[in-house]
């Protein structure tokens, strides 16, 4: 190695002048392949491959790092580098648009996954290149239906719940939808997503629209004004979170009496932290995550292989053990087992548990992805009246 006249080091081959103590040199590519075959004995020079995954951050992103992330690394050298964000299209958008693509793989919500892979923003996966089930069932057949799309595999089942601090009601305890909604009988604020996804479900189910009926309603005008109405009522007592790991420290900090969430990061402060909060599984709303590549990855093989890895049975049971986030392959369901790192049985706490979903809405993301742009509208348009 030398440095040329521009200041600049280049490697070269090395010559000494005859009869000199100098040494000089000159950029010589030949040179340059000869001596790397020599120091790497003429085996293939390894180049360190990275993607970015960009998730949801907190204890969700630990989970999925501590059971796939550093296990894909360890078995194929990719290295995995973590982005957090709190979900939308803009950033992707941003991205694809502009040519300036530098995220590869994405943790959607379903609604986002498929409006997104309908504007061109993400890679088509091929079901094929999905790893078979435990017993060579094929992926296809494996998923849970509709777990699979055009652009994105599905990973885990969560639900939206709500959630509230048993010191705040020492007596009577709120057990469903409309007690959150009911200031007199449990006074207090509430925490909400700053989102109208799943707050107008959770209007319509506590104004009593019964759970099979919800979308019906928010087709409707007559639906949709009801559903406002009833946020209305809670309207001067809400605290709004963006976030996914702001709910259970607002319920710690004693910032709200009650606050809907995602499940699993409730859990966790349940069972890590030794917080007092319960869990309302009345009127959750079950979703499912997908994982997606952005369209014009720079990094586009090693994300299909990192996809394929993180869809694996075993990476979503893996998942499970650190977060109560159920598997979307139905040859996982037998294999949710207990918590790494307490031993708490893991079935209980899950969202698809047959007795937390007795009321339980499924999230229907075909209605959200014709309507978002319209709800987001109406949402702002009320949030600032």
């Amino acid at each position: 190695m030398i440095l040329n006249r521009s200041g600049r080091f280049d490697l070269g081959l090395l010559v000494r002048a005859p009869g000199s103590e100098r040494w000089c040199g000159r950029p010589n590519p030949a040179a340059l392949l000869l001596l790397l075959a020599l120091l790497t004995g003429g085996r293939p020079l390894a180049l360190a491959e990275s993607l970015t995954m960009v998730s949801w951050g907190g204890s969700y992103a630990r989970a999925c790092e501590k059971a796939y992330y550093e296990p894909f690394t360890s078995q194929t050298g990719i290295e995995v580098r973590l982005e957090d964000y709190n979900g939308g299209l803009a950033q992707i958008r941003a991205q694809v648009e502009t040519g300036n693509v530098y995220w590869d793989v994405v943790d959607m919500e379903m609604a986002d996954a498929v409006r997104a892979c309908d504007e061109g923003l993400l890679e088509p996966i091929h079901p094929g290149d999905l790893a078979p089930g435990p017993d060579g069932t094929p992926a296809e057949q494996d998923f849970f239906s509709g777990s699979l799309t055009e652009c994105g595999v599905g990973t885990l089942f969560y639900s939206t719940i709500y959630a509230y601090n048993l010191e705040k009601f020492p007596e009577a305890k709120p057990s469903t939808i409309g007690d959150f909604f009911d200031l007199e009988k449990f006074p207090g604020r509430r925490g909400m997503r700053r989102t109208p996804h799943v707050n107008l479900e959770f209007a319509l189910m506590a104004d009593g629209v019964p759970v099979e009926r919800v979308y019906a309603m928010l087709d409707t005008q007559e639906g949709l004004d009801r559903a406002f109405r009833k946020l209305d009522s809670i309207k001067d007592h809400i605290v709004w979170w963006e976030a996914g790991a702001q709910p259970p420290q607002m319920l710690a900090d004693g910032e709200v009496a009650m606050t809907t969430a995602y499940n699993g990061r409730i859990f966790n402060a349940q069972v890590l932290e030794n917080q007092p909060f319960a869990i309302v599984w009345d009127g959750q709303v079950l979703d499912m995550g997908q994982l997606v590549i952005v369209s014009g990855s720079p990094n586009l093989e090693a994300a299909r292989k990192f996809l394929s890895f993180a869809t694996t049975v075993r990476s979503m049971v893996a998942v499970g053990r650190y977060i109560s986030y159920s598997p979307a392959r139905q040859s996982g369901t037998a294999l949710i087992s207990t918590h790494l790192e307490t031993g708490v049985n893991m079935k209980p706490h899950m969202p698809t548990t047959p007795e937390n979903v007795t009321r339980g809405l499924h999230d229907d993301w075909e209605w959200w992805s014709d309507h978002i742009d319209e709800m987001n509208l109406r949402f702002i348009a009320w949030l600032l009246r």
